[in-house]
């Protein structure tokens, strides 16, 4: 090995050496079971199975591609990745160590402002579930109602996160308990029906032969990328996970066909009650459960509970997501990209207070900005594809490190990953380019894009500036250093 491999070589045990000491002050309350619901709840959200819907009885196919494509490929490159260095920050680290600091950074951006995009649209999600549960479907139609619910939402999450995980993964399983059992009746809805006679035949698995639109790439795209993504999620945590080598790739390959089965008859569920162009891309669960019960004697409390679940797993997403946002702050912290502040802990709880109560309030801000000139529909579509492309980009990220990074860490990447790797790199390719264009029908296309590309190269703008300065702060510090 030539002299300049083993001294990134051993650079690199530092930095590991480091962020284990870093980590090792806190508490390790994630096991196994934990991880296996955290990650079912995390990545079935409860909108995609509308989003594929619109594509009709093609979805099947489509979701299978998504699947080969993306998720599978995901799964192996994060299972790698974490095996190799289980770390706090998770894909911070990888990109940090698998390429160098500006990767890790950009990366680590991305994701954090992807966070708080997609929190920022749990208002409307929340607000329109309760709607259907209470039959005020009017209340997410008013931004009022929308923000007071982001208001009061966002506060408990500051609490909760505080208090720290010993509290927030019992929300977290709680959630994942509840998806599954609203898309258990979901699923089971359309049999019953067949089994009354209201429903004249249901065939779940019909296959119809798949056209590729631009639409419906588009759509593909939303399935793959949207829909299958967030495994790497968990490992943000790593650090107070139990044996996070180990239980972190276990709890994904446990998960994975869970999550695939959930998301190809919760499709075809929709598609037995709800004519393509009249799904709900907000609350698509909701809507069918409220068509599917209505003419039952207990649709008084069936419904209106299964809509409550989804409800439940969405404040709990809201919760996962925001812990793992309120890390990358403080990993940043550690390595000097950020002011100190960011990684102070509570004495107590020994979690980053400050990183928590700065992401809360950004995240409140940019749900109630999100809400201003447009409908429930495109604000929500604004949201959803805007935070997508984030997640995109440092989804790319994640794929590059096994084909083109970890010269550092000595790791012979074998073939077959990189491949893989290549896959799911192709499918976030093509996913971001499209996502600047709306599935539905909104006000102006052009304005739409705009908004879109116009958030993202700013937000992007702004990372680089930060990281720029974060630099400059830590070369003057080390000249100044030298000199005395």
């Amino acid at each position: 090995m030539a002299e300049s491999e083993l001294t990134d070589a051993a650079a690199l045990r530092r930095e590991r050496d480091e962020v284990k000491a870093h980590s090792a002050v806190f508490k390790k309350e994630l096991g196994l079971r934990d991880l296996v619901l955290t990650q079912v709840m995390y990545v079935v959200g409860t909108a995609w199975v509308g989003t594929a819907a619109k594509l009709g009885h093609q979805h099947i196919v489509f979701w299978l591609l998504a699947i080969l494509l993306f998720y599978l490929p995901q799964g192996a490159v994060v299972v790698y990745l974490n095996r190799l260095m289980p770390l706090e920050g998770g894909i911070y680290q990888w990109a940090k160590m698998g390429f160098n600091n500006f990767a890790g950074f950009i990366v680590a951006w991305n994701l954090w402002v992807y966070g708080i995009v997609v929190m920022s649209a749990m208002g409307l999600v929340i607000t329109a579930g309760l709607g259907y549960a209470t039959g005020a479907t009017w209340l997410a139609s008013s931004k009022l109602v929308v923000s007071l619910v982001s208001t009061v939402m966002m506060a408990a999450m500051v609490l909760a996160t505080i208090r720290g995980l010993s509290l927030g993964k019992w929300v977290h399983n709680a959630g994942g308990v509840m998806i599954m059992g609203a898309f258990a009746l979901l699923i089971i809805l359309p049999f019953w029906h067949v089994a009354r006679g209201t429903l004249a035949e249901y065939h779940p698995f019909t296959v119809a032969l798949p056209t590729f639109t631009l639409l419906n790439l588009n759509i593909f795209g939303k399935m793959a990328v949207g829909a299958f993504s967030g495994l790497e999620y968990a490992a943000i945590v790593a650090g107070e996970c139990r044996d996070p080598a180990r239980t972190i790739s276990r709890s994904i390959w446990i998960a994975t066909p869970i999550t695939a089965l959930m998301f190809i008859l919760g499709t075809s569920a929709v598609l037995a009650f709800v004519r393509i162009e009249d799904i709900n891309l907000i609350s698509p669960i909701p809507q069918v459960l409220t068509v599917g019960f209505r003419s039952s004697a207990v649709a008084w409390i069936v419904a209106p509970a299964a809509i409550l679940m989804i409800v439940g797993r969405v404040i709990a997403n809201v919760s996962f997501s925001f812990t793992g946002n309120t890390r990358l702050p403080m990993v940043a912290g550690w390595d000097h990209l950020l002011p100190g502040w960011f990684t102070r802990l509570h004495r107590r709880y020994k979690t980053p207070v400050n990183s928590i109560i700065f992401v809360g309030v950004v995240t409140l801000m940019f749900a109630l900005a999100g809400l201003i000139g447009v409908g429930e529909q495109e604000a929500f579509q604004l949201l959803d594809n805007a935070a997508g492309i984030f997640y995109g980009f440092a989804y790319l990220m994640l794929f590059a490190i096994p084909i083109f990074g970890l010269r550092a860490a000595g790791a012979r990447v074998p073939l077959w990953l990189k491949v893989a790797a290549g896959a799911g790199f192709l499918t976030t390719l093509l996913y971001c380019t499209l996502s600047v264009f709306p599935i539905i029908d909104v006000t102006s296309w052009l304005s739409f894009s705009l908004k879109i590309i116009t958030v993202i190269v700013a937000a992007n703008l702004i990372g680089v500036a930060i990281y720029l300065t974060a630099e400059r702060r830590r070369a003057k510090g080390t000249s100044t250093g030298a000199s005395e």
